[in-house]
């Protein structure tokens, strides 16, 4: 294991117990996802969620496609990017006390007005989550914060300490 940066989540916990992995390990989630029968079923993701009352909720701020150096990754492809959003953003939930699965709200920002630039992102983060389709905003935006960046992805997660 390395100090100084994020831990990799391969790595075995300091007490020797070997590490879930974050993106794709199913894991007990406090959240309850809702699927409101009355509305299409076309969306790739539940129309709401809950949570329980005193669950300690968690506000993360966009997760951008920046390496550990604040180099942009992935120029110039959305779904490159996309991805590396989702491994940050598994940094900063972990940091935090949490999983993908306890993600309980997404928005998913992409500097496109073109549809497939769209789905090439939303494609990726669907993917990522799995059975745990949380309610998700996906957006095309004008421009974001750092030289080359296509995509940002924003959540709102929910745990029981």
């Amino acid at each position: 294991m390395t100090t100084g940066g994020p831990r990799n989540p391969d790595d075995p916990q300091p007490d020797g117990r070997p590490t879930a992995h974050p993106l794709t390990d199913a894991a007990t989630s406090a959240v309850t996802l809702i699927r409101a029968p009355a509305l299409s079923d076309v969306a790739e993701y539940a129309y709401a969620a809950t949570a329980p009352p005193g669950a300690r909720l968690i506000f993360l701020a966009g997760s951008c496609p920046l390496h550990q150096d604040g180099t942009t990754a992935a120029v110039g492809d959305y779904a490159g990017q996309a991805a590396v959003c989702l491994e940050n953003l598994v940094v900063a939930l972990a940091a935090a006390g949490a999983r993908l699965t306890d993600v309980i709200s997404t928005r998913v920002l992409v500097a496109s007005s073109r549809q497939p630039d769209l789905v090439a992102a939303w494609q990726v983060v669907r993917d990522a989550f799995g059975d745990h389709d949380v309610p998700s905003t996906l957006m095309g935006v004008t421009v974001l914060g750092y030289d080359d960046q296509l995509v940002e992805i924003e959540a709102v997660a929910a745990v029981v300490d």
